[in-house]
Order: structure tokens, then C-alpha cells, then sequence
């Protein structure tokens, strides 16, 4: 009975050690900085493309800035939706914001994805299977050891592919991470 539970720990252990070095690595890192591409294909709205830079520090810090629009920020505790266009904004706590859409641990927290998905090697990539139903399926890949691109299907069907360029692994500087609301900013209820 004593090497049950030791023989439980080194079996809970196999999955991580069979994921390649580049997606340890993204637990491992102080942070990253790079340019992105986001794509998007569904019958509803054709191809649509957005481009913006996104930096995000351990601890749960992000900050996802599209060239002509949007803006997220999270400081590690909350997470800010900011709409330039309509001068909103919102507040979520992080915690939930995983809960409810738990692809964006990649970015902001790799280590908590194994909560929401199972993770398996193939081909170079990580794959993601949910553990929910309702939950996207994804692949990660990486470019020459580092995350170069996150593919999954939204929930209305859509195709999504998010590439990242000029990858830099360097902590972005902490003044990042903090949202301050322009003059005249209306907070909404998510």
C-alpha cells in the first residue's frame, strides 16, 4: 500500500514529461513580448484579420493590445476589457475569466490549462482535448522553441488562429500591466 500513493505521483508526472521542452518552457518564462496576427474563418462573417502586440509577465499579468481597438489588461488579479470605439469598459476577476474561457490560460497561465483539458504531444504541437463539453479543442505550436501559434474553433464555429511574430522572452515593464481609463470611460457589468 505505501508505494501506491508514490506510484500515483510518478504517474501523474508522464503527461507533463512527454510535452515537448517549449511548452515547459512557457510555465518557466519571466515573460513575452511579440506582434500578432489574429485570424478568424466562419461561414457568417468570411475571413477577418486583426493585428496587434501582446506582452504578458508571470503571475497572471497581460496585456493584449489590437492595432485599431481593443484592449486587455490584467495585473494578475483582474482582467480589463477597454472598447476605445465605444469608450467602455470592463472589470472581471481573473479567476473567473479562466473559468469561463480557459484558452486564455496560454497565455496567461499555461500551468492552470491541465484543470480544463487533457495535453498530449503530436507532431511538435501540444493538443488540447477539453475535459467539458462545450469547451474548444486547440493546438499550440511553437517556432524554434518559442509559441508561435494557438488554433481552435469558437463556440459559434468559427476557425481561430492567433500567430505570434518577433517573439521576445523578456519581462515587459510592470507599468504594462496597469489599465488606466481615459476621461470619459463608462464601466459596464459583464
Amino acid at each position: 500500500m505505501r508505494r501506491l500513493p508514490a506510484l500515483l505521483a510518478a504517474f501523474a508526472v508522464l503527461p507533463a514529461a512527454a510535452l515537448p521542452a517549449w511548452w515547459t518552457d512557457l510555465n518557466r518564462a519571466p515573460g513575452l513580448q511579440a506582434a500578432f496576427t489574429q485570424r478568424s474563418e466562419s461561414a457568417v462573417f468570411g475571413s477577418l484579420a486583426r493585428k496587434g502586440r501582446l506582452a504578458l509577465a508571470r503571475g497572471g499579468r497581460l496585456r493584449v493590445q489590437y492595432a485599431e481597438g481593443l484592449l486587455l489588461v490584467s495585473d494578475g488579479s483582474l482582467l480589463v476589457q477597454y472598447d476605445p470605439d465605444t469608450r467602455t469598459a470592463q472589470r472581471l476577476e481573473l479567476r473567473r475569466a479562466l473559468a469561463e474561457m480557459p484558452l486564455l490560460g496560454i497565455l496567461v497561465d499555461p500551468a492552470t490549462l491541465a484543470r480544463h483539458y487533457s495535453l498530449r504531444e503530436t507532431n511538435g504541437r501540444v493538443v488540447l482535448e477539453p475535459r467539458r463539453p462545450g469547451s474548444p479543442r486547440a493546438e499550440v505550436e511553437a517556432r524554434n522553441g518559442r509559441l508561435s501559434r494557438v488554433t481552435w474553433v469558437d463556440g459559434t464555429g468559427a476557425r481561430q488562429e492567433l500567430s505570434l511574430e518577433g517573439v521576445q522572452v523578456a519581462p515587459p515593464p510592470a507599468a504594462s500591466f496597469r489599465f488606466e481609463a481615459p476621461k470619459g470611460t463608462r464601466w459596464v457589468n459583464p
